[in-house]
């Protein structure tokens, strides 16, 4: 009896553990290129699973918690200008009753910046929120390190 016991815990545990498992429908790449002596681009890719989609950068107040790029001050480099992205889907969502902007599949985010020595790592934190057409995700932050040489 025990034995019976303990094995329907254990598959009990076991379906649980397989419901409870947090979803991660983006994940990140970072990489960097040097396009002259004292210039970088540094690239963020989000690569997104099928029926998901993460928030451009330009997103109205009142609508989903728009991806942000925020870069660790550093001696060794300064941003020039903005972060730029692709152009963006643009549609009507009921949720936020507004028009919002948002990728699929994939998207890769520039920051540009100016080098002050040869070589640099640049690091930051990304925070975006993802969606699908049932749900959306808790805004999620995430921690970036790039190595530019």
């Amino acid at each position: 009896m025990k034995k019976i016991t303990l094995v329907l815990s254990m598959v009990l545990f076991t379906i649980a553990g397989a419901f409870a498992q947090i979803e991660k429908p983006v994940t990140w790449a970072y990489f960097a290129k040097k396009v002259s002596k004292d210039e970088a681009v540094v690239y963020l890719k989000a690569t997104i699973e099928d029926r998901w989609h993460i928030y451009s950068q330009n997103v109205n107040d009142g609508g989903p918690v728009k991806t942000t790029f925020t870069f660790t001050p550093s001696k060794d480099f300064s941003l020039v200008g903005k972060t730029i992205e692709p152009k963006a889907i643009v549609k009507y969502e009921s949720t936020f009753k507004m028009n919002v902007s948002y990728f699929e599949k994939a998207v890769i985010f520039q920051q540009k910046i100016k080098l002050n020595k040869g070589a640099t790592t640049v690091k930051g934190k990304v925070e975006f929120m993802v969606c699908n057409d049932k749900q959306c995700l808790p805004p999620e932050e995430v921690e970036f390190s790039v190595p530019v040489k």
